[in-house]
């Protein structure tokens, strides 16, 4: 079959998928928690790999940064792979006062300053939000693991240097939880296309208290999502 972006053959890639912005986090994922990994792509260098997990089929690829690449190769999955539901793993700096470095947070729905939705010419503005299924499961999930999750509204911005010095305020008085880029857009093809589809972000900075992870912090804390990411998948995994 293969796409311009995806090399993958139809039986490749499960029908779950676990979706880390960063090809070289899916890589760590096949070599350290799945077996039998067969690597599906390369194109890019957007690395996918499909495997087994506690018995369970799923596979795990790279998003890339931003909206437009999350769009792309999300709406391949679900569209021309047979993928029913999508997993996005991520980090996120954090807005509100309560949340801090290594909190895992669920991202119930996700606002976003980007123009995304405007293909689908709504009368309206459409919230983009995740799927309960995903979403209640990965809460018990992350409970049986000892792990403490919030649950909220975050935001996807179409930028990561803004020149607009206000916007992180305006967010916060709105009580949006941390900052991403990639969820609104595939909560919107999901929605779209009758798909499952969930976020799950680890705080790796704060915007207002300037605290940042270090790299033995950020294995730990990442440690955590994808374990909550991976048994919250062989609910739904063949």
């Amino acid at each position: 079959m293969g796409t311009p972006h995806n090399e993958a053959s139809n039986g490749d890639i499960a029908k779950i998928v676990l979706m880390p912005g960063d090809p070289l986090r899916a890589k760590f994922i096949a070599e350290n928690y799945l077996e039998d990994v067969v690597q599906f792509n390369t194109v890019r260098n957007m690395f996918g790999y499909t495997g087994m997990y506690k018995g369970k089929k799923i596979s795990v690829m790279g998003s890339g940064m931003g909206m437009p690449s999350m769009g792309i190769y999300s709406y391949e999955l679900y569209t021309m792979y047979g993928v029913e539901s999508i997993i996005r793993i991520g980090s996120a700096g954090a807005l509100l006062d309560d949340l801090n470095c290594m909190d895992v947070v669920l991202a119930m729905s996700a606002s976003t300053n980007s123009n995304y939705a405007s293909q689908y010419k709504l009368p309206g503005v459409i919230a983009p939000t995740a799927d309960f299924d995903l979403l209640k499961t990965a809460f018990d999930e992350a409970g049986k693991l000892g792990v403490r999750v919030k649950a909220g509204n975050v935001l996807s911005s179409d930028t990561f240097y803004s020149d607009d010095t206000s916007a992180n305020d305006a967010w916060h008085k709105m009580g949006v939880m941390c900052v991403e880029m990639e969820s609104a857009a595939l909560y919107l093809n999901a929605q779209r296309l009758g798909k499952k589809a969930l976020c799950i972000l680890t705080i790796s900075d704060h915007i207002y208290k300037k605290e940042e992870l270090d790299a033995k912090q950020r294995q730990i804390g990442f440690t955590n999502m994808m374990e909550i990411a991976l048994n919250t998948a062989i609910n739904f995994a063949d």
